[in-house]
């Protein structure tokens, strides 16, 4: 009986013990996910040809300081977003959603499109400057070709997708604050065809720029 007993008690130590370093993986695992690294999948292909449907990318949630959950205030800011940058953010429409843009446009910045032309602060922005940019002939004309122009205001970035034609962005919804970017993408970790699941094995360990 005092075998069984001490079998019985030894069993419940391993299964709690089991118990406590899944519980602590879990917590470790989520602090990581709230406040430096978070993983997001590309959906859409408003990012062609830099980002492709199918990746999956590591976002730097750090860089930009560290964002409180729900109440999206910002501590301990290392860096300021930068055009050129590639950010998550919270869609401005639905805040359940997460988005994935260039940065083109910051605080003071007066941005205009003209003739799908990009402009900032009355300057022409010449295309060899933005090479991943991709246009699509034949799109009817309307507010992707001709915005603006607007200033971007303080705490706020204007973006836009690669996908320049097929891209639904700062031209149709405003401006994104501060307070409502994720962080920075930085590599992609894992790619694949979604149609014929194939593995994209030169995009993995790419870096997003």
């Amino acid at each position: 009986m005092a075998e069984q007993a001490k079998s019985g008690t030894k069993a419940k130590s391993t299964f709690r013990e089991y118990a406590e370093a899944l519980i602590v993986a879990l917590a470790l695992a989520m602090f990581i996910r709230t406040f430096f690294v978070q993983a997001f999948k590309i959906p859409s292909g408003s990012m062609l040809q830099t980002l492709q449907i199918g990746d999956h990318l590591l976002v730097n949630k750090l860089l930009y300081g560290i964002r409180v959950p729900v109440v999206g205030t910002r501590f301990l800011s290392f860096f300021e977003p930068e055009e050129g940058d590639i950010i998550v953010f919270v869609y401005p429409e639905d805040r359940d959603k997460d988005f994935i843009k260039r940065i083109v446009g910051t605080p003071g910045d007066v941005i205009e499109i003209r003739k799908k032309q990009l402009f900032r602060n009355g300057k022409q922005v010449d295309r060899s400057d933005e090479p991943y940019a991709q246009y699509t002939k034949g799109v009817e004309p309307g507010v992707r070709d001709n915005f603006g122009p607007v200033t971007v205001p303080e705490g706020h970035v204007f973006v836009m997708g690669d996908n320049r034609d097929h891209s639904f962005d700062s031209r149709f919804w405003g401006f994104v604050p501060y307070e409502d970017i994720k962080g920075k993408a930085f590599i992609i970790y894992w790619s694949w065809d979604g149609e014929d699941t194939w593995v994209r094995w030169e995009r993995l360990g790419n870096l997003v720029r």
